[in-house]
């Protein structure tokens, strides 16, 4: 017999995320939000409360932003994606919490040199942000750019992995002068010891 499918709304510092799984796949994690587009919960879903089994999709998910968690022991199920976003998305997947990758150099690892701007709509489709980490792609210039659940959250996201703040050069760069950046210069100057 296999297992039923499952809805988890999980709290967490930067809103309340909803999750559908079946055991350790996951087809959808919305932010539940007004104004934000939702999946939609299929009737006959078995409806899960905390606290959450250990190993559990919503469990895995409240350890990652609890800070008890930079990977997930999880299997992504995207149904409607196209092969080009598919593609993309297990690239992503790669890209380890506190490093970023800008759209055309995840482009180019995915295959598809050139294509920046379609990674952008292959992010767009993401059903399952976090799990698959849009929040890691960046700008060319390591700028923050397009994420669907607001530049804030992706700012937030980033910081926990520690992959923020990007360059110092960039308009969302430090705005304390003493601040550290990951290319180690203070935005005032070079290298800050």
């Amino acid at each position: 017999m296999s297992e039923p499918l499952e809805c988890a709304d999980v709290p967490t510092p930067i809103g309340t995320f909803r999750i559908l799984y079946r055991g350790r796949t996951v087809r959808v994690v919305d932010l539940l939000e007004r104004g934000l587009e939702q999946s939609g919960v299929p009737e006959g879903v078995k409806v899960r409360r905390p606290p959450f089994p250990a190993g559990s999709a919503p469990r895995q998910l409240s350890e990652y932003f609890r800070g008890k968690r930079t990977t997930f022991e999880l299997e992504p199920q995207t149904p409607g994606g196209s092969a080009f976003d598919a593609a993309v998305w297990a690239e992503l997947c790669r890209v380890p919490a506190g490093e970023t990758v800008t759209y055309g150099e995840l482009a180019r690892r995915a295959g598809h040199p050139g294509s920046a701007r379609a990674v952008g709509g292959a992010m767009h489709r993401n059903p399952i942000p976090i799990i698959i980490p849009c929040h890691r792609v960046v700008g060319e210039t390591g700028s923050l750019t397009g994420f669907g659940l607001g530049l804030w959250r992706k700012r937030w996201l980033l910081d926990r992995e520690g992959a923020w703040p990007l360059r110092s050069k960039t308009p969302e760069g430090p705005r304390d002068p003493a601040q550290r950046t990951l290319d180690g210069r203070s935005p005032r100057g070079p290298r800050a010891r």
